[in-house]
């Protein structure tokens, strides 16, 4: 589809041309612009590396790698050619190569980035407000990896095979970088060509009831079976020390709360993939309420910290209505063998019996 400029004397269409014609290079000027810009073609997603090829017996690298608002990680292959080539079957490695990146390694990426870069932000705090996470969550990064190739244009036999795999349940989108030529000026036409921009929302959902059958299938995935196991054999030995969680059952999450005798305020244990936590936890839809709590156990937090036996994390999230205070323990987590779970929960339930009666002697001034 040709460009026309609209002018109050005519109506002047401009000349395609092509990136080669106009001296831009492949890596040295699209993916250098683009890696600035990403959201020309993808909205809501951070850059985290650039030609990134850490792998074994491989020479290949991606492109750009990033992350979307849902943490997913996203591989971009571009080509400034005019059919792109093979591009989807190269995507297709990197993005199988990159399914298994932990939260804790994309950080180390993200790291080397933003120095190689010499962006002087300090990486955890960026990815975490990008994901919008008080702190990373191993269970929800890179359930999926999405890619999107950028093209000048695609050939009849890409477009095919990407539409064929998009079916079979993967997330691949095509967006054609169309250059044209105004004098001394390159204009680009970027389009989403696949999906197309009206069809994706109903795609999106095709997708997701395809996942959530598949996940009723699968009896909702191994790892909730694996955390009510987890908290079935740890309210056993908790039972045994405190009677906080007397009444409670196991659960399919990853965290386990119990009442502490006062009105939005309790305490949690937390498993994580390879970690854990316990917490006391301050909720309320009252934030003022909610930060004067926090405001006066922050006052007392030598003496806390003292009766806990070490440091704890003092979490006030002043724009949220939750406020936490919680210690992160030396534990593997529940994707860990079996045979070290025992030693996690001696050691979480150690814990929480040192958290509760470190906080027991300030509840009656918090009823207050």
């Amino acid at each position: 589809m040709p460009i026309y400029e609209f002018t109050p004397e005519q109506i002047r269409k401009l000349d395609e041309t092509a990136f080669q014609d106009v001296g831009l290079k492949e890596r040295s000027d699209l993916q250098r612009l683009l890696r600035q810009q990403i959201e020309v073609v993808a909205e809501d997603v951070l850059v985290i590396s650039e030609e990134f090829g850490e792998w074994d017996e491989s020479r290949r690298r991606i492109d750009i790698l990033g992350i979307d608002r849902e943490a997913n990680l996203v591989v971009f292959e571009l080509k400034r050619s005019e059919d792109g080539g093979h591009m989807e079957l190269q995507a297709i490695r990197y993005a199988a190569m990159v399914s298994t990146m932990t939260f804790e390694r994309a950080l180390q990426v993200y790291e080397d980035y933003l120095r190689r870069s010499n962006i002087e932000e300090e990486a955890k705090t960026r990815l975490l407000e990008f994901l919008g996470w008080d702190e990373p969550d191993e269970d929800q990064f890179a359930q999926d990896v999405r890619i999107v190739l950028v093209s000048a244009d695609f050939s009849k036999e890409l477009t095919t095979s990407v539409l064929w795999l998009n079916d079979q349940g993967l997330d691949v989108r095509c967006v054609r970088l169309k250059p044209y030529s105004d004098g001394e000026r390159t204009l680009v036409d970027v389009q989403q060509v696949i999906p197309l921009p009206e069809a994706m929302e109903y795609t999106v959902q095709i997708r997701a009831k395809g996942e959530l059958q598949r996940i009723d299938r699968e009896d909702k995935s191994s790892r909730h079976r694996l955390r009510e196991e987890f908290w079935t054999s740890l309210l056993e030995i908790s039972n045994r020390e405190t009677p906080l969680f007397s009444n409670r059952s196991p659960s399919r999450d990853h965290w386990l709360s119990a009442g502490i005798g006062i009105s939005h305020v309790h305490v949690s244990y937390v498993i994580l993939k390879h970690g854990s936590r316990v917490e006391f936890n301050i909720v309320s839809t009252e934030a003022e309420w909610n930060k004067r709590v926090f405001d006066a156990l922050e006052a007392k937090k030598d003496a806390i910290e003292r009766a806990f036996g070490d440091g704890l994390e003092w979490r006030r999230k002043s724009d949220q209505k939750q406020s936490m205070i919680c210690a992160s323990l030396p534990t593997g987590g529940y994707r860990d063998s079996k045979e070290t779970w025992h030693e996690t929960q001696a050691t979480m339930v150690e814990a929480m019996v040192r958290l509760e009666a470190a906080f027991r002697p300030h509840l009656n001034e918090l009823r207050d």
